[in-house]
């Protein structure tokens, strides 16, 4: 009981490992918007997300018509698309990330559809869930046959594997950013090594030249 007590602690104290981010955001004919989103490897997001248009007879925005649509675009920490498809005016998309790191999520509208609205401005609502957010646990339970108790533990066994990913992710940035300074420190030594050298080479020269100076007005 103990144990169980002090699991859910330490789930809560890393609660904001597990993020899920509701916004929205204005959009125009042409615009495209992209999210920054870092994300460990194997873990699964989904996307949710509805277009409002605004309608100036009633200065709001409304549900938008279904001929309009949004395309997603989903690159990965190496630029690399993963999910490049067109949705509807309200949609759902799904990926599962290889590559721990920040991922780019962009949406546009389709311009052919939007011309219809020359001038029109969209609201779009995105829901971004990831990790054991994405599970529908009401849903696993009917399909399981799980009790009350067995659900729980359950969340709490999917909880501890995404906290482990998340540790793991920020063991693989603290790994990164170590190299990066190790890289630059280096950098930066070699390029006190050449800065003394080439002060060095600079004052012989001009030892050098001053002699030959002294030597050619025969003060020396």
């Amino acid at each position: 009981m103990t144990s169980l007590v002090s699991c859910a602690c330490f789930l809560i104290s890393f609660a904001w490992f597990v993020p899920s981010n509701a916004l929205y955001f204005h959009i125009g004919e042409t615009e495209k918007k992209c999210f920054i989103e870092e994300i460990p490897d194997e873990t699964m997001v989904i996307g949710k997300y509805r277009t409002q248009l605004w309608d100036k007879q009633t200065n709001s925005y409304l549900p938008s018509t279904p001929g309009l649509g949004m395309h997603v675009e989903i690159k990965d920490p190496d630029t690399k698309i993963i999910l490049s498809r067109q949705y509807g005016s309200d949609g759902r998309f799904t990926f599962t990330s290889h590559t721990p790191g920040e991922h780019q999520i962009c949406l546009h509208s389709n311009s052919t559809k939007m011309a219809l609205f020359a001038g029109g401005k969209l609201r779009v609502h995105l829901d971004i869930q990831v990790g054991e957010h994405t599970n529908n646990y009401p849903e696993i339970a009917a399909k399981d046959k799980l009790t009350e108790l067995q659900l729980r533990v359950r969340q709490l066994l999917d909880q501890v594997e995404q906290i482990q990913k998340e540790q793991n992710y920020q063991r693989y940035r603290e790994e990164r950013f170590r190299m990066t300074s190790e890289s630059t420190n280096q950098r930066v030594l070699w390029w006190s090594i050449a800065q003394t050298f080439i002060l060095i080479i600079t004052g012989i020269w001009q030892m050098r030249h001053l002699k030959s100076f002294f030597e050619a007005k025969k003060l020396v």
